[in-house]
């Protein structure tokens, strides 16, 4: 018997809980509820669930401070749900430990496609491919080689480092300050004007169409996220 994948569901709406929980198994996951942070952790300490879905809007604790919690112990994918439509709540959850971010209301396919990412990039390991193929890109991390439609494409170390970066966190959104410190060092997390010029030069030599990118896609405000795959 092949074990379900865990999805432990926090949130104090009980409607989310009456329609996710018959999306989630028919999905294939197995759903577990929680209705407050307390009742979450436990179940999170407890259960060991495969992902966490988590909402901001909690009773009983700030939802970033569950967040916190939760990723003192659990090393698992981790999505956030929540009604605050504000730049600064997303950034500070994503650079707080989750893995994505969706603004209520949301559609169950878009949840189920973006846990579907996490839990891949969770299954791969620490350690990733280091040959990635998407469209007409080729990725060789271990030689650094890049090839769009077979012919090489020539990168600056910092244009391969962002799109190490990028790629290394593929569907999932990476905020500005974690690639401007993972790129440029600590002191230039605030420089956002290096990684526009970075991203457009990327772009430029690896997008189709640079106006219309499909592979390095903005999230306005935030950071950026590398699409390998339509979600």
């Amino acid at each position: 018997m092949t074990l379900r994948p865990r999805i432990l569901v926090v949130d104090d709406e009980v409607q989310i809980h009456r329609f996710l929980t018959p999306a989630l198994e028919a999905a294939g996951y197995e759903p577990i509820q929680a209705l407050t942070a307390a009742e979450g952790l436990r179940e999170l300490a407890l259960r060991a669930p495969d992902a966490l879905v988590l909402d901001l809007g909690l009773p009983d604790l700030d939802g970033h401070e569950a967040l916190s919690k939760a990723r003192d112990f659990y090393a698992g994918p981790i999505l956030i749900l929540s009604a605050r439509d504000r730049e600064a709540e997303k950034i500070a959850a994503l650079d707080g430990g989750a893995d994505d971010y969706l603004q209520k209301p949301f559609g169950v396919g878009e949840l189920l496609a973006r846990l579907r990412v996490a839990l891949r990039r969770s299954a791969g390991g620490a350690e990733p491919n280091p040959i990635v193929k998407t469209g007409e890109l080729e990725m060789d991390f271990r030689l650094g080689v890049v090839r769009r439609a077979g012919e090489r494409v020539r990168l600056t170390p910092k244009e391969f480092k962002l799109l190490s970066v990028l790629v290394d966190g593929a569907g999932k959104v990476v905020t500005h300050k974690q690639l401007l410190t993972a790129v440029w060092g600590p002191a230039h997390e605030a420089d956002t004007q290096y990684l526009r010029v970075a991203v457009g030069q990327l772009r430029q030599k690896l997008e189709p169409d640079p106006s219309a990118p499909v592979h390095i896609v903005t999230e306005a405000g935030v950071g950026y996220r590398f699409l390998t795959e339509a979600l």
